[in-house]
């Protein structure tokens, strides 16, 4: 487009920034707004215009955020600025890397992997690489049927509700485990074959414990190259599953009184020691909060005054019965 500047002449009907010209020129005033339009369309078409890069930083605060998880928030950070570059080298018409960005999380439940996919879902719409950013989460039973053909058509439904944003499928490791016959290996071939036709408006997280996730990649040649980004979800400590309480306590406007707060570490330190690697994570100290939050309702409900402090403090007297309770719901699921 080529813009032609012309002086607007002085009329008393005309606004200063003059007006586009029978000859299509155009006044100073309205070449800078077709300038800056252009300019914007460009970045916004290069994931890069202001208030996409506002909306990215507000999303990596979200992630910094998070408890813990110093490794996969550097992994995040490198991803994004690997896109970010590759996407530059192609303006400059210089060989770029291509961008496979199919993932695998590996981790004990409660590690945060689901939050995490999330936030890439979101990071990924606002750099034009997802046009939805969602995410579908399923497992075994949403993709896999009961006879011949039923598995194809249960998949390609869950792909189709997950194209533009991601198709996050937990426990992934159970689709290989019924072996040659098993309905699970129709569901991984309709996948592979997803994942190459719509390369450009999907993205698949494969989640589960690290060492099934190992153990399944190699169950089919083609998985490894067709997820090149393997993210470790480590345990939390106990000093960062307590820092998750108190943030869980505060967003509800509940606080922990100093024997309470001693309590909840027994407990936490009991349920993920030795022989308790499985234990939960987040999930347990969720668990365990929304339990000792009831508790304190039932102790308190039938108090003639109850104070605001009453109604803020959960006391050691609410983490004991919230533990025996989920010590008691955790003997019965294992009973059955």
């Amino acid at each position: 487009m080529e813009i032609k500047i012309i002086r607007p002449r002085a009329r008393s009907d005309e606004s200063k920034t003059g007006t586009i010209t029978e000859k299509g020129e155009v006044t100073p005033g309205k070449a800078l707004t077709i300038f800056t339009g252009l300019e914007k369309k460009k970045e916004k078409a290069c994931g890069m215009d202001g208030d996409n890069n506002e909306k990215i930083s507000e999303i990596l605060g979200e992630l910094d955020d998070l408890i813990g998880l110093q490794t996969v928030k550097k992994l995040i950070y490198e991803i994004r600025a690997f896109v970010e570059i590759q996407r530059r080298r192609q303006q400059e018409k210089l060989i770029s890397e291509p961008m496979t960005l199919h993932m695998i999380f590996k981790g004990n439940p409660g590690t945060g992997k689901t939050t995490v996919a999330r936030i890439i879902g979101r990071l990924f719409k606002e750099m034009n690489i997802l046009s939805k950013g969602h995410l579908v989460e399923v497992e075994r039973a949403d993709l896999v049927g009961e006879y011949i053909g039923h598995t194809a058509q249960k998949t390609r439904d869950q792909l189709k509700k997950s194209f533009g944003g991601i198709l996050f499928i937990d426990e992934a490791y159970s689709l290989a485990r019924g072996g040659e016959k098993d309905f699970g290996k129709e569901a991984i071939d309709v996948l592979v074959k997803a994942m190459e036709d719509h390369k450009d408006n999907l993205i698949l997280i494969l989640a589960g414990y690290k060492a099934e996730m190992n153990d399944f990649i190699k169950t089919n040649p083609g998985l490894k190259s067709r997820f090149p980004i393997h993210i470790d979800f480590p345990d939390y400590s106990v000093r960062e599953l307590l820092e998750i309480a108190k943030l869980m306590l505060t967003k509800r406007q509940y606080t922990l009184s100093p024997a309470a707060g001693e309590a909840l570490k027994r407990v936490l330190e009991l349920q993920t020691g030795k022989g308790n690697e499985h234990s939960g994570n987040a999930r347990l100290v969720r668990n365990l909060i929304e339990k000792a939050i009831r508790k304190q309702a039932v102790r308190l409900i039938n108090k003639k005054e109850i104070t605001r402090e009453d109604l803020i403090q959960i006391t050691e007297e609410d983490v004991e019965e919230a533990r025996e309770q989920l010590l008691r719901a955790y003997y019965r699921q294992y009973q059955l």
